[in-house]
């Protein structure tokens, strides 16, 4: 029995790294970036595609005080002797709200490109009308819409659009999320930014990487914010003071039992 990968294999002497020497033809030659692209892909990204890749990343590492970085350094509190556990505690919560959306914005514009792809910003703002309107009918969310900081626009969407442009990948996703942007305010009679973990999402399903593992590259941008969250919480830490904020200011008040939908009792 054998178990083939393209992935790393070892011999007594050497390891392989699809398909190359790891320590002479890998290491101190290839990015990081760059080496978890080709990783995912098994193909060598070209250098703009590098670039937007790792401008992907660096969208995503770290976004403040949010509910990732509070659970990192909560952990790492209760828990000082599992590092791997205050990460891994970060990395559970990128779901539908705090970067799961890079997944949810990148699938549901490629299930929602049209066949026959527009040539025009006005075609592409025809097709997001549609979608946009459905949507709204059918009282759902468009996944990338609305930001609870960056009300007004969020800085990091311009920015990777631009930098795809330049490298000439601003491709169908992006173009679909662009008309969004410019379209819903006609539907839902208010204007939402385009947010950066949605861009981020339209901008990895250009590069062609896989769908089904675009929230994996947002956790692999985030590993690196929490590791310096923790690094920052060892110096400078605040981390008791959230947990005594709340264990300090707690009220008692009378049980609310949960009674179900329909219970007339």
């Amino acid at each position: 029995m054998t178990y083939p990968t393209a992935l790393g294999a070892s011999t007594k002497d050497t390891i392989t790294l699809l398909g190359h020497d790891l320590a002479d033809d890998v290491m101190g030659s290839v990015g990081f970036g760059e080496l978890a692209f080709w990783l995912a892909t098994q193909r060598r990204p070209g250098p703009g595609e590098t670039r937007v890749f790792e401008a992907v990343l660096a969208a995503l590492a770290d976004h403040g005080f949010t509910p990732t970085a509070i659970v990192t350094r909560l952990t790492h509190l209760s828990a000082p002797d599992s590092v791997q556990g205050a990460l891994a505690a970060g990395l559970l919560g990128g779901g539908s709200r705090f970067l799961g959306v890079t997944e949810d914005c990148g699938r549901f514009l490629h299930d929602h490109l049209p066949a026959e792809r527009p040539t025009t910003d006005d075609g592409w703002d025809a097709v997001a009308l549609e979608i946009v309107t459905a949507q709204r009918a059918a009282k759902r969310f468009v996944p990338g819409l609305g930001h609870h900081v960056h009300k007004d626009g969020d800085p990091r969407t311009p920015r990777l659009f631009a930098i795809a442009a330049e490298e000439g990948l601003l491709g169908d996703h992006l173009s679909l999320f662009a008309a969004i942007g410019r379209v819903h305010p006609q539907v839902l009679g208010r204007t939402l930014p385009l947010n950066g973990a949605g861009v981020c999402g339209a901008a990895l399903a250009d590069l062609g990487l896989p769908l089904e593992l675009l929230r994996g590259f947002a956790l692999l941008a985030r590993t690196a914010g929490l590791i310096g969250q923790l690094a920052e919480e060892l110096r400078h830490p605040v981390a008791n003071d959230i947990f005594l904020s709340v264990d300090l200011h707690n009220r008692s008040v009378d049980p609310d039992p949960y009674q179900p939908e329909g219970d007339l009792r």
